[in-house]
């Protein structure tokens, strides 16, 4: 991949973009859905003014640019667009992390085939489409978001880097239309979950006030995951420690072999309250059994070459010793 070229082709969407805003009053974030639609069509939305046309610049062509390049550039627009969020759930998962992730998702599901894969709370799609890059023998692809730009960017993304991901514009806590899948991966929504009669139907639902959304993930992705199936969720750091982690904690017992937990360096964040870790899990089937020594470990921080590389060995060996037989 060329830096370079992610660079290039940013300041072009970031100049259409940007033209767009100033043109027709929108946000960033709305503009560049506006941005990327033209690209990806090469031509502008049917409903837009023929004054504001004249004043765009070309649209940005895709084709000489390698699909990852494709989506580090759209990326990089989109946390433009996001700088100042407030909402947790506008985060973008770090580039880092989103990788690691991908690393772990092809070390559990190594040796599968006609893969099935699914992100219930998929944002804007970069986290999928980077484990996507990383994961093998790929059958069908789905991810589940219920804010409007967010998915809309995630189509687009998809899209602009030829990725066929089936999207449901949904609250993610409701039911799927859908079969269960091999593989789920999310960096959970933190916080409550407004809708109290919808978390009626959970039994992570909390016994007095709104329940936490991010437990209930937990749930609805183990309900979405066949038996034998993996799940690797990105975590806040305390998780397990909060006033209905027992609870939480009882569930997974019941429902899953916890296959690893690894926390994340402090640096991958913005501060330590964002601070989060990584939880994998098996859920619960006729021929699953529970590991003796679960993968625990503390990850270094990503820019310690010598350090990553260090821990990387050792997981590689875990995973040899204890997967994948």
């Amino acid at each position: 991949m060329d830096q370079t070229n992610v660079e290039r082709l940013f300041e072009k969407i970031d100049t259409l973009a940007e033209a767009i805003q100033q043109s027709m009053n929108e946000t960033y974030l709305d503009s560049l859905t506006i941005a990327l639609d033209a690209m990806f069509y090469q031509e502008p939305p049917d409903d837009m003014d023929e004054n504001i046309i004249k004043k765009l610049p070309t649209f940005p062509e895709t084709a000489s640019y390698e699909v990852v390049e494709i989506r580090k550039a759209v990326q990089l627009a989109i946390l433009k667009g996001m700088k100042g969020a407030t909402q947790q759930q506008h985060l973008m998962t770090p580039e880092t992390v989103a990788m690691f992730v991908g690393y772990l998702a092809a070390k559990v599901t190594k040796g599968e085939e006609n893969l099935r894969v699914f992100d219930p709370a998929s944002g804007t799609g970069n986290l999928l489409t980077t484990v996507l890059e990383q994961v093998d023998n790929l059958r069908h692809a789905a991810a589940g978001e219920v804010d409007p730009t967010l998915i809309k960017l995630a189509v687009l993304n998809a899209n602009l880097q030829k990725k066929e991901i089936e999207f449901f514009h949904q609250d993610s806590l409701s039911p799927f239309l859908m079969d269960p899948v091999d593989l789920v991966i999310s960096d959970l929504p933190v916080g409550y979950y407004p809708d109290d009669i919808r978390a009626n139907d959970y039994e992570l639902k909390a016994d007095e006030g709104h329940s936490y959304a991010h437990h209930l993930f937990i749930e609805q992705s183990l309900n979405y995951t066949k038996a034998g199936g993996f799940l690797v969720f990105v975590i806040p750091e305390f998780l397990f420690d909060s006033d209905q982690s027992d609870k939480l904690h009882a569930y997974i017992q019941e429902n899953a072999h916890i296959i690893g937990v690894l926390q994340l360096p402090e640096s991958a964040f913005k501060s330590e309250k964002n601070r989060k870790s990584i939880l994998i899990l098996q859920k619960k089937g006729p021929e699953t059994i529970a590991l003796k020594q679960p993968l625990l470990a503390q990850v270094p921080s990503f820019k310690n070459t010598d350090a990553m590389n260090d821990i990387l060995s050792q997981m590689n060996d875990w995973f040899s010793t204890n997967m994948n037989k």
